[in-house]
């Protein structure tokens, strides 16, 4: 006897076409969602006071990249669905060798990188050129701040993104909390941002050149006087005047950088600190005491050590 068709076998078959159908335009369209993300990024203008800020602080394309992997942190089956099926621009490989979320979200770190890099870089086009115009200082100022651009922002994402003991388990939480415990993020970021403060420090460890001992057998004084000879008297002179020029030309310009987030901002600061204000101090304390000047002590001693401290803490504010 003929077994006849169970009834709507016809309408389960075409709800399951259906149903395949939309599997297949919804992975689709995913990975182009990815990709069109990804492309965003690399594609982020270099120039501009939203892409690449004038006082150096964190780029917009930072914060959006970090909103953007909070997003797509919790769909990790969903995400993995999409990679067993194509082979995506950062993931070639499908089915079970496909990766799962964290090649994405190392894909879309590295190329915030790479964009962040490029709009340090572009720091030093700021500098006005022609005949007389920028010359060696200028254009090492632009690279200081290009540095501490790079600076800020591996520290911002440091902060948002690396482990911090706060969460558990592989994906580091999900949405708000999505922390990348995966070691090679944490690692490069670190890099990243002591090789840029070590390159930034660099523009103020040139104070401690004038700030040398004088051998006292080269210290005269006139006679019968407490005051240096002439010759004598400008070797100090030399040294703080020399010192006096050099933190004011440099402080001029770092205090128009930013820094927002007050845990960095009071890290450089002590990092500037170290690199000359204590050796400073010893210098200050044991010449301030010789008159070497007959008419302008007042003026090479117009930066006690406390002075120069509170201006150091005055640095990065911001704008």
């Amino acid at each position: 006897a003929m077994v006849a068709s169970p009834p709507g076998g016809g309408e389960a078959t075409i709800a399951s076409a259906l149903c395949i159908s939309l599997h297949r335009s919804t992975v689709k369209n995913c990975s182009k969602t990815l990709e069109n993300l990804a492309r965003s990024i690399q594609l982020d203008p270099l120039d501009g006071p939203k892409h690449r800020p004038v006082d150096a602080r964190v780029a917009t394309v930072s914060s959006d990249v970090v909103h953007a992997i909070r997003v797509i942190s919790p769909f990790v089956s969903a995400y993995k669905s999409v990679s067993k099926r194509r082979a995506l621009p950062w993931d070639q490989q499908i089915g079970e060798k496909a990766g799962e979320m964290d090649v994405l979200v190392r894909f879309l770190v590295k190329q915030l990188l790479i964009s962040l890099s490029g709009k340090a870089q572009n720091y030093k086009n700021d500098v006005a050129g022609g005949p007389g115009g920028a010359g060696e200082a200028p254009s090492g100022d632009s690279q200081a701040k290009s540095h501490l651009f790079m600076m800020n922002n591996t520290f911002y994402l440091l902060e948002l993104l690396a482990p911090n003991g706060d969460y558990v388990g592989s994906a580091g939480g999900d949405g708000e909390n999505y922390r990348i415990n995966a070691p090679w993020f944490k690692s490069k970021m670190t890099k990243s941002f002591e090789s840029e403060k070590a390159k930034y420090l660099t523009y103020w460890d040139v104070l401690n050149r004038h700030l040398t001992q004088v051998d006292d057998r080269e210290l005269n004084y006139q006679n019968n006087k407490d005051v240096l000879s002439l010759e004598s008297g400008r070797l100090l002179k030399s040294r703080f005047s020399g010192f006096i020029e050099d933190f004011e030309r440099v402080y001029v310009v770092h205090r128009n950088f930013t820094v927002i987030d007050p845990k960095l901002r009071e890290m450089l600061q002590e990092d500037i600190r170290r690199v000359f204000l204590g050796r400073y101090k010893m210098f200050f304390d044991k010449y301030s005491r010789i008159h070497f000047s007959k008419k302008n002590m007042e003026n090479y001693l117009k930066y006690p050590p406390q002075k120069l401290d509170s201006l150091i803490g005055q640095l990065f504010a911001m704008q």
